[in-house]
């Protein structure tokens, strides 16, 4: 593989499992399902981010910033994984959250806060406008108390976070060697871009035509995500030396299953997290995976895959803002009551 990785901080526990979904294959009727297990890459520093943060972290480090800005939603994944390493690497934590502070704190924000991580929350408006002069202005202000600080961005989506998934890709077909088993599609929410961009970089430098690789976006459409994984691969071109010819790159996305916006879950989606816990044990959450998951199966219903073919979803966590939007299952826990 042509590219010389930097170094990493290991915050993961690697391998996660590769796991049938024998039920949901057979009620399904399509093709059969397995799921990469990335929601248990390590307890409450668990999904998808933590890969990303083993780079961009260990790249903090080596510029000698003892304070890390990164932005996102009140309960994103991101910033409640980014708190949480920080707190064991010894470096502040400084969030940038959109939307308005709770009265009280659930899910990933409470987790910001047992981590110690200072927080700043703008309405909408603000983040979306003013967001590049708000981490200005907090990089200006921790280098006038002699403080370098490092900027990730939403997701860690950029070269040095998107390499997470470079090895990731690396590490799945590791598993798939050694087990023999054969998978023809590869699923993945889309929430920032760096996931999908880490594999399809991973999948152009090894130079496997197959798996074939999926994104289904849950928020903004296609268009923008396509440019988003353009980007970032010409990032790594610029910073790694690789040689991704992106106007060549084809960026494949199941479009349509954004719903009312981002984090705004829809009772399809609602239906499904709930009926693939009781059929596989296996937890999705509103904002990501549930999205995500409920898009493969549409398409399944759409034929889009063999009956014959192998398809692994790539669970990337989420557990923890799906505890913060326990409202939205309120009927559930009613029926349940009368039970």
């Amino acid at each position: 593989m042509n590219i010389k990785f930097p170094s990493r901080i290991r915050l993961a526990q690697l391998p996660t499992p590769i796991q049938q979904l024998g039920r949901l294959s057979e009620e399904l009727g399509g093709p059969s399902l397995f799921v990469k297990r990335d929601d248990l890459t390590e307890s409450v520093l668990s999904g998808n981010k933590v890969r990303k943060l083993e780079f961009a972290l260990a790249e903090s480090l080596r510029q000698k910033a003892s304070v890390v800005i990164t932005a996102g939603g009140v309960q994103s994944n991101h910033c409640r994984a980014t708190a949480l390493a920080c707190a064991r690497l010894g470096l502040e934590c400084h969030l940038i959250l959109r939307g308005q502070r709770p009265s009280v704190p659930q899910g990933n924000l409470l987790l910001d806060y047992l981590a110690g991580a200072r927080i700043s929350f703008f309405p909408r408006e603000v983040y979306s406008t003013r967001k590049p002069e708000i981490v200005g202005e907090l990089i200006e202000k921790y280098a006038r108390e002699g403080k370098r600080a490092y900027y990730i961005p939403v997701g860690a989506s950029n070269a040095i976070g998107s390499l997470g998934y470079v090895r990731a890709w690396i590490e799945i077909l590791g598993q798939l060697d050694k087990s023999g088993l054969r998978i023809d599609h590869i699923v993945t929410a889309v929430g920032s871009g760096g996931t999908l961009a880490g594999l399809i970089a991973g999948r152009l430098l090894s130079r496997r035509r197959k798996p074939e690789i999926w994104g289904v976006n849950v928020c903004d459409d296609a268009p923008t995500f396509v440019h988003e994984v353009h980007k970032i691969l010409e990032e790594m071109n610029d910073r790694f030396g690789t040689r991704f010819r992106t106007t060549n790159v084809e960026v494949k996305i199941f479009d349509g299953y954004v719903g009312p916006g981002y984090a705004l879950p829809y009772k399809e989606e609602l239906d499904l997290i709930v009926h693939a816990a009781r059929r596989e044990g296996l937890v999705l959450d509103p904002v990501y995976t549930g999205k995500a998951f409920y898009g493969l199966s549409r398409e399944i219903h759409k034929g889009t895959f063999g009956p014959n073919e192998n398809v692994l979803f790539i669970h990337t966590g989420g557990t923890f803002g799906l505890l913060a939007q326990a409202g939205e299952f309120r009927e559930l826990t009613k029926q349940q009551a009368k039970q």
